[in-house]
């Protein structure tokens, strides 16, 4: 399992990375990748909206089950990709590449991880 250096996390698997001035890129870890198997659907939020740290703002459907998206971070929607959701296997392949939506934030929660502190909180549970 990998986890980037240069992203920060959070508990529900989920990573953000800090892009242009206020604007973060999130999607799904490579352990949250590998625990839903082979990706066949993403339903991302929609552009526009607010999203708020921790509740539930979309959805990843596998072959093996389905689960929400928690948002990494507060803020209003930007952007999805749409490279995403026309073919949701590129999470399987590079999930630290294959990014979901782009938040533009005010600041990031401290409850943010970095990748050590993901790596720590991986292997406690």
């Amino acid at each position: 399992m990998k986890i980037n250096p240069d992203l920060f996390y959070t508990e529900q698997h989920l990573w953000v990375k800090p892009v242009d001035g206020g604007q973060w890129l999130a999607g799904i870890t490579d352990y949250a990748q590998d625990l839903l198997g082979d990706i066949v659907f993403v339903e991302a939020p929609k552009i526009g909206s607010d999203i708020v740290f921790g509740d539930p703002c979309g959805l990843v459907e596998s072959v093996k089950t389905g689960s929400d998206l928690h948002a990494p971070i507060t803020g209003k929607v930007t952007e999805i990709n749409p490279a995403v959701l026309d073919t949701p296997e590129l999470i399987n392949d590079k999930p630290y590449d294959a990014w979901i939506f782009k938040v533009s934030a005010e600041e990031a929660p401290n409850t943010l991880m970095g990748a050590s502190e993901y790596q720590d909180f991986l292997n406690k549970s």
